[in-house]
């Protein structure tokens, strides 16, 4: 599978769009259909955000789970959760955060870029310090890529633990990468009418911040929220679901379990993820309008609604709400 080379400086245009469709819809992991929300059109060439994957930090399957039949079924596989951002206006293409995956997602934010390769990215921007979510920058050091100071945006915590921490410190010290700050609530300008501003949420935070990105364009705004303890604890920070949700186009949501029992002989009552359920339940009474701009994200290997025929799929369609899809494509 190939695309066309693209051209330095090249406009975002309908017919790159309908390649990436095609590139994507035939790459067997976890890819079952694109889905367009308010896709840019080929008169404005507007930024648009990309979803590049939608599991927890591990992907699906995952490792050690060797009875897992999702082995051998590559259309039920599923990457690690990253949000890409392009603006066609400048050529450049923007990656939150960088995953295990990063490799298979790099090469599908460049295709969907209609840029020039290099350099590999013009940035990335950590939400935190787990695994699944930085771990990917590993890729940009002298082993893999080499890259040459690509800016990485991040939490003062977070900085100082990739400055001051081996492997990641070698990145810094070898100039692969330029960290710059991230300051809570502060936009980050990447464009003409294209910023991302960081959101603290409430998580675990042994090793840095934690943070949700409001991706704001020209027309629509993009909340990317792939963890959070729970939608209480926000509250008590003074933070409301309901009152951020007013105020963007589209909401992607931490969905890491669905309910309560979902993992054997566990009790789930205290994991640091509000259930699917629980998100439902606190949303039920909003107008559809609000409910339809919620897209579940994060998903575990356990989840049930990664099944697009399942009951737990089912319930979350009868709600109003979907979960996202891998190649799903935003306007900006």
């Amino acid at each position: 599978m190939n695309l066309p080379t693209p051209r330095t400086g090249a406009p975002f245009h309908a017919t790159a769009l309908a390649f990436l469709f095609a590139a994507l819809a035939s790459v067997p992991i976890g890819c079952t259909a694109t889905t367009t929300i308010d896709a840019p059109a080929a008169s404005t060439a507007g930024p648009f955000t990309i979803v590049l994957g939608i599991a927890q930090d591990a992907g699906v399957p995952q490792a050690g789970v060797f009875s897992d039949p999702r082995w051998d079924d590559p259309a039920a596989q599923r990457l690690a959760v990253s949000l890409g951002i392009v603006d066609p206006a400048s050529s450049t293409r923007y990656m939150i955060d960088a995953t295990p995956d990063f490799k298979r997602q790099s090469l599908d934010l460049y295709r969907a870029s209609d840029g020039p390769p290099r350099p590999v990215l013009d940035g990335i921007l950590l939400t935190h310090g787990h695994m699944g979510h930085y771990t990917g920058l590993m890729f940009l050091g002298h082993e893999s890529i080499g890259a040459n100071g690509v800016p990485v945006w991040a939490m003062p915590r977070m900085a100082e633990f990739l400055r001051t921490n081996g492997p990641w410190s070698q990145l810094v010290a070898y100039g692969n990468i330029r960290l710059e700050p991230l300051t809570a609530g502060v936009p980050v300008e990447l464009g003409d009418g294209l910023s991302v501003t960081p959101l603290l949420v409430p998580h675990r935070q042994e090793f840095s911040e934690v943070v949700a990105f409001r991706v704001d364009g020209p027309r629509r705004s993009v909340l990317w929220l792939p963890d959070i303890d729970s939608w209480r604890e926000w509250d008590e920070w003074g933070v409301r679901l309901e009152d951020v949700l007013a105020t963007v186009d589209v909401a992607y949501l931490d969905a890491t379990f669905f309910a309560d029992g979902e993992i054997p002989g566990r009790d789930m009552s205290g994991f640091p993820h509000p259930f699917i359920r629980t998100t439902i339940d606190r949303l039920a009474d909003l107008p559809a309008s609000e409910r339809k701009k919620v897209r579940f994200i994060h998903l575990n290997h356990t989840n049930p609604a990664l099944d697009p025929s399942s009951p737990a799929r089912r319930e979350i369609e009868s709600a109003g709400m979907a979960v996202a899809e891998r190649g799903e494509i935003v306007g900006l």
